[in-house]
This record gives structure tokens, C-alpha cells and sequence, in this order.
């Protein structure tokens, strides 16, 4: 095929989508954010997950014990408030304090080209630029008159079963955008080195570019269905980028632990125990440096990982875990952290674009992507399916001591 140029100077990443505020949500007020963010030492003490309802203005040492049960101050009361405030204060605070700040898309000049099944992408910003590689696999019968949906991985995934359900594989190299250490080499830190960011922001910026690229260059992919996947480190990266791009229709974390659909709190419910301090000291440029400031004190953070999955919605979020995985503690991602989202999602009028997947078989089992490929027919083309994916399988119930603020969710 012949290889073809273009160039785009994209959005800004908070107007990947843009959404007109409503006249509900036009008349609302938004509690000022605090500035300077507050300090461990300033926040409360939280033993359960903190109230994703209560913004971070309100989140303060002298109410802690209300704050817990859904009695702070100050609560979002509605979905239009949610959207026009909380989320966006979400999406502010989770970099702040733990991936970094994502970079100004508007000011970067994206180019692309395709060659056969390979897009070679180039980013410039700042006089500076980056380049790496990505690589894609049509379905039969996909075109530019037959578009199909898309699942962009990093690490790999089971690609066969996607292919023959009719949804093309886009994968990218990680590693040549961001190395999984601290050396600061790879496309995005030729651009972005000496901020303090993240390498799971790092490898959401090469989901978003490759995103463009595919926008660009591959008319017989379709642009409005969009997944993203990885597993383990690789997982909470794809979550990152699920969280920071509106583009993104259904985000795909598999096994992904601490940092990404682990519980800060109540880590010692299975496996080895991961928290943020074995994380940290292991893998320290997974998020920015703030986050090292909670270390032995992850409890005062006013948030948690059912937070940044609320944030993800209306879009659909599946989490896949193994209940044979030893390092990610599956059972409070499925028993904890899963039910407490979904609240949000339900008291959003969204429940069904959000699931659970409980298997068998260890970490990164690649059995995780035959389990969820259900749901994610469901969202790419309405497929209907009879899986249960509310279902905690051998875990049981919801531990709803954990989010005792569920008993006072707004009533709109």
C-alpha cells in the first residue's frame, strides 16, 4: 500500500468530546477546589473508601467520621452536577496527586502514516519531537463503507477471537514510548522530560496518539468505537488512558492492581498484600512523585480506585481479575472496589456500562479476554448477552462496611 501523509493539529484532551452544559447543568455553581491542594497532614483519616459525592472543598479533618457515612457537606446532589463539577474535579485531582499533568494536546501537531498494517506516528510540541510505531489487524469484511471497532493493547491480548467477532486490533510499542523505568527515553519524553509525570500518564498519551494516527489513516476503522487494554502495569496504563480521553467508549484493565482497579485500602484481602508502599519502591515512575508524599499515610487519600472508575462514566469500564492472581488482590477489586463504582454508575442512570469479570486462572491469564469479550460485543454493537457481569463469582457479596456513605446516596 502506498504510504500517506497527514497532519493534524488535534483538541485539547479535556475537548476530546465536546458536550454543551444543559440548562440544568448552566445554572450550577461548582465549589472552588482548593489551592494549593491540601497535604496528607490536612486531610482526614478515611478507614473506608472516601464518598466519591462529597468534593474535595468539603473533605476536611474536622469530619471525618461524617464524611465516611455520607454526611459531609456539601454533597453533589445530581448528575448534571456530577458532570459539570465533580467529575471534572476528579479528573484535576487524580493528577495532582498521583499520575502528573497530562500535556496540552492543543499545542502538540500530530503526524501520521500507513504503510500495509504499520502507522509510523510523529509528535512535535515545543520545537521538540517524538516518534514511534503502531500496528494494526482488520477484521474480514472491514472498510471504509463497513467500519469496524477497534481494541488498542499494549503487551498484547488473545487477538483471534476479536478478529472473527468482527472488532480490528490496534497495538502499539510501549517501550518506545515510554520504557517501563526511570530512564526518561521513548517518543514521549523527547517531548515532555523534566515534568513530573507519570509513565502510566506517558503510556495514555501513546494510546491518544495512537488514536489520531488510526483517526488519520485507516478509514476502515471506526473512530466512535474505541477500546483500550493492557494487563497488569500495562492494565492501570490502559485505565489512564481510558480515564484522561472522552474518545475512549469502553476501557479494558485487566489485572491491574494498586494504582489502577486496586484498593489503596483494604489491600490484604488476597495475594501478597500490594499497596502503595511495595508499589512505590518497586516501580516509582508509575505516577508522579506527589504521590510519594502519602506513602504510610494512603488512608488520608480522598480517593480511591472505585473514584477513578466513577470518573470513567457515562463510557462503559470492564475489570477483569483472576481469583488465582496472587499479586493484584483480586478479591477487593471485585468485592470492594467494583460495587462502589457502580453505585455511581447506577445513580447516573448508567449501571449496565459497567462490569465485573471474576475468572479463574493467575495473572495476565489471557483467558481474561474470551471472559469479557461478551460485554464488549455489547458495546460495540449491542449484542445482548447472558453472562452476569455483576457476578463476584467465588468472592461472594459486596463488603458494604467499606463504603458506608452508599446509604446516603444524593437523591435527585
Amino acid at each position: 500500500m502506498r504510504a500517506v501523509s497527514y497532519t493534524v493539529i488535534a483538541a485539547a484532551i479535556s475537548n476530546a468530546v465536546a458536550v454543551p452544559l444543559n440548562p440544568r447543568q448552566a445554572e450550577i455553581e461548582c465549589p472552588a477546589t482548593p489551592s494549593p491542594y491540601p497535604t496528607w497532614q490536612q486531610l482526614p483519616q478515611l478507614s473506608t473508601l472516601p464518598d466519591p459525592f462529597l468534593p474535595l472543598k468539603y473533605t476536611t479533618t474536622d469530619n471525618a467520621r461524617d464524611v465516611m457515612a455520607g454526611k459531609g457537606q456539601g454533597r453533589v446532589q445530581t448528575p448534571e452536577e456530577w458532570y459539570k463539577c465533580r467529575q471534572p474535579e476528579i479528573l484535576q485531582m487524580l493528577q495532582e496527586y498521583q499520575y502528573g499533568y497530562y500535556p496540552d494536546h492543543s499545542l502538540e501537531k500530530v503526524e501520521a502514516t500507513r504503510s500495509g498494517n504499520t502507522l509510523d506516528i510523529a509528535v512535535t510540541a515545543g520545537g521538540k519531537k517524538g516518534n514511534f510505531r503502531a500496528t494494526i489487524t482488520l477484521p474480514s469484511g472491514a472498510s471504509a463503507s463497513k467500519p469496524a471497532p477497534v481494541v488498542i493493547n499494549i503487551g498484547g491480548m488473545q487477538n483471534q477471537q476479536y478478529l472473527s467477532a468482527g472488532i480490528a486490533i490496534a497495538q502499539f510499542d510501549y517501550t518506545s514510548v515510554a520504557p517501563d523505568s526511570n530512564s526518561k527515553t521513548g517518543a514521549f519524553w523527547s517531548i515532555y522530560n523534566g515534568r513530573d509525570i507519570g509513565v502510566l500518564t506517558a503510556w495514555a498519551w501513546g494510546f491518544h496518539r495512537t488514536l489520531d494516527a488510526i483517526n488519520m489513516t485507516v478509514p476502515e476503522i471506526d473512530a466512535t468505537r474505541v477500546g483500550v487494554t493492557g494487563c497488569s502495569r500495562l492494565g492501570k496504563g490502559a485505565l489512564a488512558a481510558g480515564l484522561f480521553d472522552k474518545r475512549i467508549t469502553l476501557t479494558m484493565p485487566m489485572s491491574s492492581g494498586v494504582q489502577g482497579m486496586g484498593p489503596y485500602r483494604y489491600y490484604t484481602m488476597s495475594g501478597q498484600g500490594e499497596n502503595l508502599e511495595n508499589s512505590k519502591q518497586g516501580a516509582g515512575w508509575w505516577t508522579s512523585s506527589k504521590l510519594s508524599a502519602f506513602l504510610n499515610h494512603a488512608e488520608y487519600l480522598p480517593y480511591d480506585a472505585h473514584t477513578i472508575a466513577a470518573a470513567i462514566a457515562p463510557r462503559a469500564l470492564v475489570i477483569d481479575q483472576g481469583t488465582g492472581d496472587q499479586f493484584t488482590n483480586s478479591k477487593a477489586t471485585a468485592v470492594i472496589i467494583y460495587p462502589a463504582a457502580k453505585i455511581v454508575y447506577d445513580w447516573l442512570g448508567v449501571g449496565d456500562k459497567i462490569a465485573m469479570s471474576v475468572r479463574g486462572g493467575g495473572h495476565c491469564d489471557m483467558s481474561g479476554f474470551t471472559s469479557i469479550l461478551p460485554y464488549v460485543q455489547k458495546i460495540f454493537f449491542g449484542t445482548p448477552t447472558t453472562k452476569d457481569y455483576n457476578s463476584l463469582g467465588s468472592y461472594g457479596s459486596p463488603v458494604t462496611t467499606a463504603f458506608p456513605w452508599a446509604t446516603a446516596v444524593p437523591k435527585p
